[in-house]
């Protein structure tokens, strides 16, 4: 038996690592730097399991992104879809018997947007 080939049509993320972009001798400055661009994704359902195991380990899950896998990608970095918002990915899963291998990163929304570099 085959495994379910998985499309990615519902849009683009960039991925952005979280760190200093001040200029050499400027204060320092936590912004966001360009990790991964243009990253093809679908958007998957949040279930009501994984939205209220979010809720008791005092976390929220407002977006789930099914994307080709990297495994440079960490839970430390910024998504931003094509939204434009900018969300935490809090957890990444490696789903099995996906062709392409994929990476579900389960992202909550950022209330005080960083920075571009």
């Amino acid at each position: 038996m085959s495994s379910p080939t998985q499309s990615f049509n519902d849009g683009v993320v960039n991925i952005y690592s979280v760190g200093n972009i001040a200029s050499p001798g400027n204060k320092p400055k936590e912004g966001l730097t360009l990790k991964v661009g243009s990253l093809r994704y679908e958007e998957r359902t949040v279930g009501m399991g994984r939205f209220w195991s979010a809720m008791q380990a005092k976390a929220r899950i407002d977006l789930i992104l099914r994307v080709p896998q990297l495994r440079s990608v960490s839970a430390q970095d910024v998504a931003i879809p094509i939204d434009g918002k900018q969300y935490e990915i809090k957890q990444i899963q490696y789903p099995p018997d996906v062709d392409p291998p994929v990476m579900d990163l389960s992202l909550e929304r950022i209330d005080v947007a960083y920075d571009l570099a």
